[in-house]
């Protein structure tokens, strides 16, 4: 094999869960905002809005 693909595969295997975990924690960071209250609440009364 190329010493490139078996590069990025050594990173891939290193690295890579440690990219998505702080992706994850990030995402969930953002998304748990206390200043997105107000929009997740008017989401989850959409559903039961007549128009």
């Amino acid at each position: 094999m190329s010493d490139t693909y078996v590069a990025l595969a050594e990173f891939a295997q290193s690295w890579g869960l440690v990219y998505f975990v702080l992706v994850f924690v990030v995402v969930v960071l953002l998304a748990m905002r206390p200043s997105r209250k107000r929009d997740y609440d008017r989401a989850a009364r959409l559903p039961l809005s007549e128009d």
